[in-house]
Parts: structure tokens; sequence; C-alpha cells
């Protein structure tokens, strides 16, 4: 077993809305260990990105928002302590130094009116006891480190100086500046060019290599999952339904919704043919403000059995093979 860095048990988020109260996130649970890469995928409006800000700590305070449950992350002196619990700011000093994260867009995370020299040495220094010249060199170490060309001469630009690979590029280089225990990143490849998205994830794997820093990856391809994770945790209207490793989950999905998303990409193999329209996932997420009855994938699962599904809201078992599923079919699903 690698050392766990952080530990979340029965995570919710609840937001205040005109139109009433809204479950954002419900009974999220996970683990993550040093140099894991565990990915979250699911539609827009599955909670991923709002589990991700509950663990930063960068969502709105009650009574507009509310959060529960536990995050309990590793420090650099080896103890364990409850994020949620600690002021503001002394989690300040955690977030950058022992929790980083890659948003999602970097032209509107980054600070339009300052260099990125500017950006990256202010982390640095509110951090780490550093000297302006000294943060300067680390910068442009960093700089380099995440393959831009001309490091030095970067720091001078402005953000819209640069391509959306270079800002995003920059942005890895800002979170990587503290050397976190973890790192979140929230779609980072997803306005990019295959080419960019490539080398983006050759960096974030060799410097994982490197630090032995664990990885949330949140992202909609499936593709990518599959060629960095380690563990998935797949999210449906703000819940875990399936958590396995990557393999058997990629193989023999367990969850109708899983197996969903798995038939709706594209397949090389069947490039060319006339194999008919791509399959899809019929309806939407549900409206986190009405969840439906049972079962909250029930109105759009093929396996839907009525007077079960839509009655009974399942729990999150464990299979044998120590995977987790949410869903009353899977023993039939799975033979």
């Amino acid at each position: 077993m690698t050392e766990t860095l952080l530990e979340v048990e029965n995570l919710a988020i609840r937001f205040r809305t005109h139109g009433g109260e809204a479950a954002a996130v419900s009974d999220v649970s996970f683990r993550l260990g040093r140099g894991e890469t565990l990915a979250m995928v699911g539609e827009s409006g599955s909670g991923k990105s709002v589990t991700s800000l509950a663990l930063m700590r960068l969502l709105p305070k009650a009574p507009q928002c509310t959060v529960s449950g536990s995050i309990r992350l590793r420090g650099k002196d080896g103890g364990m302590f409850d994020v949620l619990s600690l002021p503001e700011e002394r989690m300040r000093a955690v977030r950058g130094n022992n929790l980083a994260m890659v948003f999602q867009e970097p032209m509107t995370s980054l600070n339009p009116v300052q260099t990125i020299g500017a950006q990256i040495t202010e982390t640095i220094r509110l951090h780490r006891p550093m000297t302006r010249r000294a943060a300067e060199d680390e910068a442009a170490r960093l700089l380099d480190l995440v393959g831009i060309p001309s490091a030095r001469q970067r720091l001078s630009a402005y953000p819209h100086h640069l391509s959306g690979g270079m800002r995003q590029r920059a942005m890895i280089a800002m979170a990587l500046s503290c050397e976190p225990s973890v790192l979140i990143a929230d779609e980072p490849t997803t306005a990019l060019d295959v080419t960019i998205q490539a080398q983006i994830l050759d960096l974030l794997r060799r410097l994982q290599e490197q630090t032995g820093m664990a990885v949330i990856f949140i992202t909609h391809n499936l593709g990518v999952v599959a060629e960095i994770a380690d563990r998935v945790m797949v999210m449906y209207a703000g819940r875990v339904v399936e958590q396995a490793a990557v393999l058997p989950l990629f193989e023999q999905p367990l969850m109708p919704y899983t197996q969903g998303l798995l038939r709706s990409v594209p397949r090389l193999d069947l490039a060319g043919r006339r194999t008919g329209a791509l399959p899809a996932i019929r309806g939407n997420v549900p409206d986190p403000r009405y969840p439906p009855a049972g079962c909250a994938f029930h109105p759009r699962c093929d396996f839907f059995i009525g007077g079960r599904c839509d009655s009974q809201a399942p729990a999150l078992d464990i299979t044998p093979d120590d995977r987790q599923v949410r869903c009353l079919r899977w023993r039939e699903i799975a033979a």
C-alpha cells in the first residue's frame, strides 16, 4: 500500500438558490496515494469541478454554500489534518504549498495585467523564504522545466502574449512552484490541440515520476483517462457511481452510466465503416434541485425496471474484486 496523501469521507456540498437548495455533491469518498493518478469523469454537472473546489476551500461561504464531511490531507511534516476545520489564514498556507490546482481555462485564471514572472515569483515568495532575484531564477527554471522556450525572456511576457499551450504550461509551472504533494488538474488539456495535449500529459507524467506527487485529473476525454490514470472515479448527479482501477473499468464497466460513456467514444477500428450513428446517452443530467426518485440515472438507463429503480436509491456496493458500483442490477449486468 502506498502512503495516503488525501482522504475524503462523505463529502457533501449544497448551494442555496432562488429555486431552493441544490445538492451539488452527495456522499463522495475516496483516497489518494503517493504517486497515484485518480481520474474523475462524468458529464458536465456531475459534480467533478465542485468537488475539486471544495478540496481547495474555494467555494462560497455559508449560508450560500454548505460543505460537510471530512477532507484530510497529509502535510509535509507527515501528519494528517482536516482541511475543512482550518482557519482561512492557515488554509492560505496550504494552497499551493501542500495542495495545488491547474484550472480549466488559463486565460481567465492568470492575471491579465501582471507578467507571467511576477505571478510565479509571488507564489514562490509567499510560501518559500527567498529573495526576489532567487525567486526569479526559480521561476525561469520552472518555465524551462515545463518546456517553455527562452524561459527567462518569457518572465516579462503577459498572458495574452502566449499561446494557449504555453499559458497552460505557465499555469502548471505556477502550481508546481512549491512542490505540492497533491495536484488537481481540472481539464487542463480541453482547449488544446492534440499535439500540445500529448505534450502536457507527458509533462505531468514526468513531473509526477520526479516528485512523487499525487494527481487528481478531471476530464471528459476517456482516451486521456486510459493513458494516464491508475484509478477512475465516475460521477453522476453529484455521486460516485463507479470507482475501479482503469483496466478493469474499461474492460468490464458495471454501471450502465459508465457503459454509456464508453460506448459514446469514437473508435478508430470502426473508422470508415457504416455502423450508424454514434451511440449516445439519451436525456440530460437531472437538475440538482429536483433529483428523480430512486436511482438518479433511471430516466436515462437501458436497464431500468419500473417499481424498483425509480423507488429505491442504490447504495455504493463493494464488488468481490474491490470495485465500487452504485446500481441495483450490477450483478445481473456483470453476469
